[in-house]
């Protein structure tokens, strides 16, 4: 019997032929019109529910006929604010066939943050999941913003009753007409403007990145090149489609290859939805695989003594078995017990993801090598890849048949990289933005005259492979003049479950100190090992406390140069979290709100310093 892969196809629509990522929707209906395209699970019913490429465009069909009943000219914006579903995608993809520039909003996103992009983008019409998104949103927008439509996908009563005292409040059901009218794939310029993406604004007021037709459909189907998609693949969408990670590789590259995306009820029923869907493309973050590495670790050190060594000989033989099929070892005996190993040990770990993964791709932030090491080991066909936001958004990325898990891989074929000073990584190529919107400044700041985009990323090459070793704006310069890279040291300590989250400090000082967020969960047992009570705030300031938390540090940090060695920390509980401002929408750390928040303990880490 021949494996199953050989009865897969492929059905790439060439750029060529989809021209603008409207052209790209409408030659896929063309294509394959009963094919199933997304699939969701319906709060209401409790069940899923699915359509086909053909339904889909006669939802979008009803969208653009509501969108034209709003009078608006070619290159005016829309936002959208949704969860992730097929309506993020119906509503883009009803605005971009009519010539509309879509402006994605993160859900969880503060308030004040989605208002400064709405005035900044000068954004006419706001779909919105829900009545309290909407309260939020609109208590901090003020009477002269340009926006003339807001469109609530809730359809309660108190929804209705809202709109009905507000003239431009309407909701979807009563918006949209029963039926559109069918549309040709339009004659448009591919270069001409499609979204505008804001980065998440680590050091201030976040920039919006101006995509084009032909930025993302070029960045799709290089992707496509380093990776094989078909037809019969399913992927799980759970990051947010207002990520550009996400949105190329989980919305326009299964759409350019016919694949069915299904979408996650949420974070917390990733595991259930992993086993109700069975996907066989998984596309993540590093922090939902460092999670699944905490957790499979603290279920382990539970385990009998022949359990743990079961599986540290299978995750160890595993990357050996790897190791020689990427043709990088020479066969060994000890491969003779991987075919036991994966099935007595690996196979029940990767059945956790759903037992039909073919593929999985890490993205967004470096995934820790240990990280990878251990998936690798249990067999999960696991890549890393890299790109920004500016780049549409990838860069480079392993591939399957030559992966280098320490590496974030190698450029796409239509991607030039080279190297600057100070080992900055610089890009060119058809995927590059055409610049930040409103910002020319900014534009001229990360695209020189020549046209390469300076990443601000550090790197190194290992043959062809990219090697990220950190941000030229992160370093600490020491007092000494020793140049520190905080991100490696973070991401060490990151894999210690009692902390959460970790910064580490220290520029124009004689030492490094950390700020620790603790798990709140393990910080109730620790407490009580010191005989510390665990709600009284003193007892975080306890030094043999202190001193317990220096000694894991410095475990942590064995392996790093000597002057990388932190003196002191500051130990919270309360998370940095997207709703504080200490969080981006993409989970990364503000840094400088960070520092402001924790000045006075940092004020005291320092006040003697030795």
């Amino acid at each position: 019997m021949k494996p199953i892969m050989m009865r897969w196809s492929k059905d790439l629509i060439p750029v060529e032929q989809a021209l603008t990522l409207d052209g790209l929707f409408w030659q896929r209906v063309s294509r394959s019109p009963q094919h199933e395209a997304y699939r969701w699970f319906d709060r209401g019913s409790s069940t899923w529910h699915s359509l086909t490429w053909s339904e889909t465009a006669a939802q979008v069909a009803r969208w653009r006929a509501a969108l034209l009943s709003e009078a608006l000219e070619p290159g005016e914006r829309v936002a959208i604010l949704l969860r992730n579903c097929p309506d993020w995608v119906i509503c883009d993809q009803a605005a971009l066939s009519l010539g509309l520039v879509t402006v994605p909003l993160y859900t969880d996103d503060r308030a004040e943050n989605a208002a400064f992009v709405l005035r900044d983008a000068a954004v006419r019409i706001l779909l919105v999941q829900d009545l309290h998104r909407w309260k939020r949103l609109a208590d901090v927008l003020d009477a002269t913003h340009p926006l003339t439509r807001v469109v609530l996908l809730e359809s309660s009563e108190d929804a209705q009753a809202l709109a009905a005292t507000d003239a431009r409040l309407v909701v979807a059901s009563q918006w949209l007409p029963q039926a559109g009218v069918s549309w040709s794939q339009r004659s448009a310029d591919p270069d001409a403007l499609a979204t505008i993406v804001y980065t998440s604004g680590t050091t201030g007021k976040a920039k919006g990145v101006m995509l084009t037709h032909h930025n993302i459909l070029s960045n799709t189907r290089a992707s496509l090149n380093v990776l094989d998609v078909y037809q019969q693949d399913i992927f799980l969408s759970f990051l947010p489609l207002s990520h550009m990670l996400e949105r190329m590789a989980s919305y326009y590259l299964p759409m350019m290859s016919g694949s069915t995306v299904a979408y996650a009820r949420s974070i917390g029923q990733l595991a259930e939805d992993l086993n109700t869907i069975r996907p066989t493309i998984l596309i993540a973050v590093p922090r939902v695989f460092e999670r699944v590495y905490q957790r499979l670790n603290e279920q382990i050190r539970t385990r009998p003594a022949m359990a743990r060594w079961l599986f540290k000989r299978a995750t160890e033989v595993g990357w050996v078995s790897f190791e020689h099929t990427q043709g990088r070892r020479r066969w060994h005996p000890q491969l003779l017990l991987w075919p036991w190993l994966r099935h007595l040990v690996a196979r029940k770990v990767l059945d956790r993801l759903g037992g039909k993964i073919r593929v999985a791709v890490s993205g967004g932030a470096p995934l820790p090598t240990n990280v990878a090491q251990l998936f690798v080991g249990l067999g999960l066909p696991l890549i890393q890849g890299y790109g920004l936001t500016e780049t549409s958004p990838v860069i480079s990325a392993n591939s399957l048949e030559n992966n280098r898990p320490d590496t974030v891989g190698t450029p796409l074929h239509n991607v030039q990289v080279r190297i600057g000073p100070y080992d900055e990584l610089l890009v060119k190529g058809p995927s590059v933005m055409h610049g930040y919107w409103n910002n020319p400044a900014a534009t001229a700041a990360i695209i020189d005259a020549d046209g390469w985009l300076h990443t601000g990323d550090q790197v190194r090459l290992i043959g062809r492979h990219l090697q990220i070793t950190g941000r030229l704006k992160d370093i600490l310069v020491l007092s000494n003049g020793e140049k520190v890279p905080p991100a490696d040291m973070e991401m060490a300590i990151g894999q210690d479950p009692l902390f959460d989250q970790v910064m580490v400090i220290g520029e124009g000082k004689a030492y490094l100190s950390a700020l620790l967020v603790l798990n709140a969960t393990l910080w109730v047992t620790l407490a009580r090992e010191f005989t510390l009570d665990p709600h009284d705030p003193a007892s975080l300031q306890n030094q043999h406390l202190i001193k317990a938390m220096l000694a894991r540090l410095r475990e942590a940090l064995k392996d790093f140069p000597g002057y990388a060695k932190i003196r002191r920390v500051t130990l919270a509980l309360e998370p940095w979290s997207i709703d504080n401002g200490l969080l981006t929408p993409t989970l990364k750390i503000k840094r400088h709100q960070v520092l402001e928040r924790h000045r006075t303990a940092i004020e005291q880490m320092y006040a003697l310093e030795d």
